[in-house]
């Protein structure tokens, strides 16, 4: 269970200033020598191996890391503004690190243990107990260094070849940071220039982080830190549990944003996106909720589809626009990311990490966060698609696990939102796993086709427009009732023959067994229609409960309504909601319903299609051999 967010004070920081000044300026360690000498041979760039095994000897050697970085620059005994920042962040990183492990003995009995050992030394379970909290400790302040210098250092395009990983010791937390201290030294002996130098740091930083994240399962005293939530006011840096992610410093968000009257056509998906957008703003920092999420209506996942330059590109830009704008408002952090093909990775498990890390990102509970995955249908694979790459399936059961796992939490500050031309090609159970079905299918009627003409025509001309009311087919709450009233029916035409049998045999759905009656007539005829499809469809309809814009007054200072207590926006939101009708349900099962026919159908279209182009390559095949055959031509060998 996730404890609550915990902040360190300065105070406790600037305590352990003076151990990490003399730990930058110098120190002692303990490192195998690996049976090489520091002395190079001469005229060759290589040293002397000895023939006699000397891998269990250990020797010490002098650190001076304030030298080693003033020494990058010989000619200036000045530091510069990059090596002054690479050094107050290694020594500030270290006193933190020193912080965190104080608090991790203070929430844990290692700190009445390290007192009882004082008086006496500790035996039996006892000792045992002792030594497995100060190897826990000593992992934790080295992970909360490396992730504090991999967050903080802006060292740009890190090098091509990773440094070494630091001989690291868990002996104590102080041993463990001199460990990091001297692999860092390592990392950056022989830099050119200042720029090479941060740039091996940040490498190094990030080796440092995998490594430790690869030998987490040795520790068997973490437990209390997994579900850590810590931050450091001063620096924007916030700790959860080992995600590195989330307290990642982000730049300002670079995007060419789109306004609402900038689309034309997909009004409902236009609809539901500003309500999103409004939504996220209701979330309430202090408490880390939403009141969206406790009244029923938020909206975590999507799924948007349509075929090639319907407007799902256009549509992320409006969002993330919308939102931009609220938190810039409001004074909010505000978290973008696209995951995409760039980062599959070809190496094991790199790509799952990467995913992860995108999903941290953005479920960070200290920023309002919106997460895209476009073109999910060739990200993500099929579990049962034996042609997709290692890197694919990991992304699979990545975004399966955080979408909708056991230990998924929706805080109501984020959302994620798949995109596809392809939805078919998605993996069923994590298509089913978006809470809603947003079809993009761009502009339709012959209205939405002049709208769109004069839009992007511009006003460079003197051609009349015409008898035409230009946009009023797209006056946003006109629009989407027509759009809504389109789903009084189904549209596909296996749900359309259950619709019609379901109507003919018990008329208008009046109860409650009347439409547990229709879905599980759906289930029968798509047996992909399950369990979380119904959860989805009720989350639906409990949005339409909430089928109110929140007022524009209400973002436009922050005191009206964003910067309020939890309590109070959840009983501004509460006067505006209104009960669900069974005219909205049937719409919303026929929407959903309609989307997994429509998936069904591209699936097995597709599916007829490479059949037949088989067959014909089979008989085409066939005739050339005969061909062969008939001039003598054909080995069968």
């Amino acid at each position: 269970m996730d404890i609550g967010l915990t902040r360190i004070d300065e105070d406790d920081i600037a305590k352990h200033r003076a151990v990490a000044q003399s730990f930058v300026t110098r120190i002692v360690v303990m490192e195998e020598s690996g049976g090489k000498s520091d002395t190079a041979l001469a005229g060759t760039g290589r040293r002397f191996v000895s023939t006699v095994s000397t891998g269990g000897v250990r020797r010490t050697r002098e650190v001076e890391l304030a030298r080693q970085i003033a020494g990058v620059r010989p000619d200036d005994p000045m530091l510069s503004p990059v090596q002054h920042g690479l050094l107050y962040r290694t020594r500030r990183g270290i006193a933190i690190a020193l912080a965190v492990a104080e608090l991790f003995a203070r929430q844990t009995e290692l700190e009445s243990l390290q007192a009882r050992n004082l008086s006496s030394p500790l035996q039996g379970d006892d000792a045992e107990r002792f030594k497995t909290l100060v190897n826990a400790s000593a992992y934790i302040a080295a992970f909360t260094l490396s992730a504090y210098l991999l967050q903080m250092l802006d060292g740009g395009t890190e090098p091509v070849n990773d440094p070494d990983e630091p001989d690291f010791l868990f002996d104590t937390a102080q041993d463990a940071l001199k460990s990091l201290v001297a692999g860092l030294a390592n990392a950056i002996d022989g830099a050119a220039d200042e720029m090479t130098m941060l740039q091996r740091a940040k490498a190094f930083a990030r080796v440092s982080v995998d490594g430790l994240l690869g030998r987490r399962g040795r520790f068997t005293g973490l437990g209390s830190f997994e579900d850590s939530h810590i931050r450091i006011e001063a620096d924007d840096f916030t700790i959860n549990g080992f995600d590195v992610a989330p307290g990642q410093r982000r730049k300002p968000l670079a995007m060419q944003f789109k306004k609402p009257n900038e689309i034309i056509g997909n009004h409902i998906a236009k609809y539901q996106a500003t309500r999103l957008a409004k939504m996220l703003m209701a979330y309430d920092f202090e408490r880390q909720l939403n009141p969206f999420v406790e009244l029923g209506g938020f909206l975590f996942t999507f799924i948007g589809d349509g075929a090639p330059g319907t407007g799902k590109t256009i549509l992320i830009q409006m969002i993330a626009g919308l939102i931009n704008d609220y938190c810039e408002v409001a004074g909010y952090p505000f978290h973008y990311e696209n995951f995409g093909v760039d980062q599959i990775s070809s190496y094991q498990g790199k790509s799952g990490q990467n995913c992860k890390e995108f999903v941290n990102t953005i479920v960070n509970p200290k920023a309002i966060g919106f997460g895209t995955i476009d073109d999910i249908d060739q990200v993500a694979a099929r579990r049962s698609d034996d042609r997709a790459s290692a890197g694919q399936h990991e992304v699979t059961a990545v975004l399966m696990e955080s979408f909708a796992g056991a230990t998924t939490v929706v805080r109501g500050n984020c959302s994620f939102g798949m995109f596809s031309n392809y939805p078919e090609n998605v993996d069923d159970a994590l298509r089913q796993r978006a809470g809603a079905r947003w079809l993009v299918d761009g502009p339709q009627t012959l209205d939405d086709y002049i709208d769109i003409f004069v839009l992007l025509a511009g006003k460079n001309h003197s051609i009349p427009l015409g008898d035409h009311d230009l946009y009023a087919a797209q006056v946003i709450k006109k629009a989407v009732a027509e759009a809504y009233e389109g789903h009084d029916r189904p549209k596909e035409e296996g749900l359309l023959a259950v619709y019609e049998r379901f109507m003919e045999e018990r008329g208008e759905p009046k109860t409650m067994a009347d439409v547990g009656d229709y879905l599980h007539r759906i289930k029968q005829a798509e047996p992909r229609f399950t369990g979380r499809a119904i959860k989805n469809i009720t989350d639906a309809i409990k949005m339409r409960a909430m089928d109110f814009d929140l007022p524009d007054e209400w973002f436009e200072t922050p005191e009206a309504f964003m910067h309020k207590s939890y309590d109070e926006k959840k009983a501004m939101i509460e006067e505006l909601r209104g009960p669900f009708t069974m005219k909205m349900v049937m719409q919303e099962i026929n929407r959903y319903a309609d989307s997994e026919f429509r998936y069904t159908d591209k699936s097995d279209a597709a599916a007829v299609e490479a059949m037949i182009r088989n067959e014909r390559l089979r008989e085409r095949a066939a005739r050339e051999i005969a061909d062969l055959k008939s001039k003598g031509l054909w080995n069968g060998a």
